[in-house]
């Protein structure tokens, strides 16, 4: 029942953000929350929300959100470009995204522009729990469901540059 509740409760906030259109405002939804939501649902059921129409807004805020949850500490000396391929679109398109970090800040860009140190790429049901902590990169990698090309070695540090959602 408790977690039913919690569930209802969390998409209670999704609804309040909605606008006269129905499209929700993902720029206020709370990171910890949708978290929260991703863990507790079935990949069928995030399959369906990220095919339909708010598939963009919903990764776009996940990106958008990187330079807010970048940790320049532990980033010191860093200079790389990171590539994502998220694939899954019904129409067989993937989201590609350029993550840019360098001299201690994150920039993110939706049409990459640099040479990649590393390329991530995965569909976007994994996408989403890995950014919120719901899935482990390494264990994504070791069953084939991220692709990593490029440096292997940089990859596994990605992740402790940023504060990821639990």
């Amino acid at each position: 029942m408790r977690e039913e509740q919690q569930v209802t409760e969390e998409e209670q906030q999704v609804t309040e953000t909605q606008d006269a259109t129905g499209a929700t405002d993902f720029s206020s939804l709370d990171p910890q929350q949708v978290a929260g939501t991703i863990s507790s649902v079935t990949d069928e059921q995030l399959r369906e929300a990220l095919s339909g129409p708010q598939r963009e807004a919903i990764i776009g805020e996940v990106f958008r959100r990187m330079e807010q949850h970048f940790k320049p500490s532990s980033a010191t000396g860093v200079d790389a470009v990171v590539h994502w391929k998220v694939t899954g679109p019904s129409d067989g398109a993937l989201d590609h995204y350029e993550v840019v970090l360098r001299d201690g800040s994150c920039t993110v860009g939706k049409d990459p522009q640099h040479e990649p140190r590393v390329t991530l790429m995965l569909d976007a049901v994994d996408f989403m729990r890995l950014v919120t902590g719901s899935a482990a990169g390494p264990m994504l990698f070791m069953s084939g469901k991220l692709k990593i090309e490029g440096d292997l070695m940089f990859s596994t540090q990605i992740q402790s540059m940023f504060t990821i959602p639990g």
